[in-house]
């Protein structure tokens, strides 16, 4: 696939209401994904595409557990994209949030950085940092849970 159809694909989902889309084509894909919220971001990343698993492989129990579904009364906050997380505005600078902090709506969570963007992630609402979830400088994925927030009555 050559960087014009690319670009075609992007400029498709800036001018219509899709926030995803992704093609295969031979043995690449390419998908393109774009942040609705706060300052819309169109990303895209070539991934080549995997072989189809032999069937004794999918018979074979997942060895991972899954991680434990927050309590009603928690909300988790979600990455809004792919990317590498910050707790902090700079190496040497204290973390925007720790565990057990009260925050407010607007307030700065951390910093997601996608294609050399940084992203500041605020909180949606009121609210305690129950649990940081995320590693310092890890990479995260769309829609993975970074931290969980109790709201504020």
């Amino acid at each position: 696939m050559d960087i014009a159809q690319i670009r075609k694909l992007i400029k498709l989902v800036q001018s219509s209401d899709l926030t995803e889309i992704e093609v295969t084509e031979g043995d690449q894909t390419v998908r393109i994904s774009r942040q609705l919220q706060a300052a819309p971001a169109v990303q895209s990343h070539i991934v080549p595409a995997q072989p189809a698993a032999p069937a004794s492989a999918a018979a074979a129990p997942a060895e991972t557990p899954a991680p434990a579904a927050p309590a009603e009364s928690e909300h988790a906050v979600k990455s809004p994209m792919v990317g590498t997380f910050y707790r902090a505005p700079s190496p040497d600078a204290e973390p925007f949030v720790s565990e057990g902090q009260k925050v407010r709506k607007g307030d700065v969570l951390c910093i997601i950085e996608a294609m050399k963007m940084m992203n500041e992630i605020e909180a949606e609402y009121d609210g305690v940092i129950d649990a940081i979830l995320v590693d310092n400088g890890t990479p995260v994925e769309y829609g993975q849970p970074i931290f969980v927030i109790t709201p504020l009555a």
